[in-house]
């Protein structure tokens, strides 16, 4: 991307304390090297999460969600993620065999502060872990280790400015097209035919009704 030369560009830290201001001592002591029992109980109640990840200038953020409890503590430092079916187009998993460093972000509904993690990731097919993300007796694939460097909570001020859990904030779900027409149009570049739209959605909706757990 070209940077415009007629605004004004923040370009160094010391540019941006000097408008944005540091952290006081006392926020900068909320940042943790290990789990804590509060962290350990907001994970336990947590039923989605967004994984950043990237490498040489991909960047990817991925959401993961399943039942309350669906990343396992192992440890004070570890966390143990199923690798639910997808898309199979494999970014987050494909940053993080060549390049670790994973953000996650982690929400409870209703709850306007978040859980922030931070680390290195590996991916395992180890049958010890993969065992204890089985659903319905059948375990995945594949599961991602997280070694955390940081947890930390985040207040709620982005949650509260934005109404998020606010049932009169809700879009009616009509005022946005179907995901199968989205894609159609995306990729042809022009308005999709009834027919096209049907066929789709109705093979998306066959794939997550086959493919929610296991493939």
């Amino acid at each position: 991307m070209t940077q415009p030369t007629s605004i004004s560009l923040i370009t160094t830290t010391e540019q941006l304390q000097a408008i944005n201001g540091k952290a006081s001592p006392s926020t900068e002591l909320k940042v943790l090297a290990a789990l804590e029992a509060h962290a350990k109980r907001f994970i336990e109640r947590s039923p989605f999460l967004v994984m950043s990840s990237g490498n040489l200038g991909n960047f990817d953020a991925s959401p993961r969600g399943d039942a309350p409890g669906f990343v396992k503590v192992l440890d004070d430092t570890t966390l143990l993620i199923p690798e639910r079916p997808g898309n199979r187009l494999a970014d987050t998993l494909t940053n993080i065999v060549n390049n670790p460093g994973v953000g996650l972000l982690m929400l409870i509904p209703g709850m306007n502060e978040t859980l922030r993690v931070n680390g290195n990731a590996y991916i395992t097919d180890h049958g010890a872990y993969l065992d204890q993300l089985a659903h319905n007796g059948k375990a995945p694939k594949l599961a991602i280790v997280i070694d955390i460097t940081q947890v930390y909570f985040h207040c709620a001020k982005a949650f509260i400015r934005s109404g998020l859990w606010n049932p009169d904030t809700f879009m009616d779900r009509a005022e946005m097209p179907t995901l199968g027409k989205i894609i159609i149009e995306q990729i042809k570049g022009q308005p999709a035919t009834e027919e096209e739209v049907t066929m789709v959605d109705a093979g998306l909706d066959q794939d997550t009704k086959d493919n929610l757990y296991h493939t």
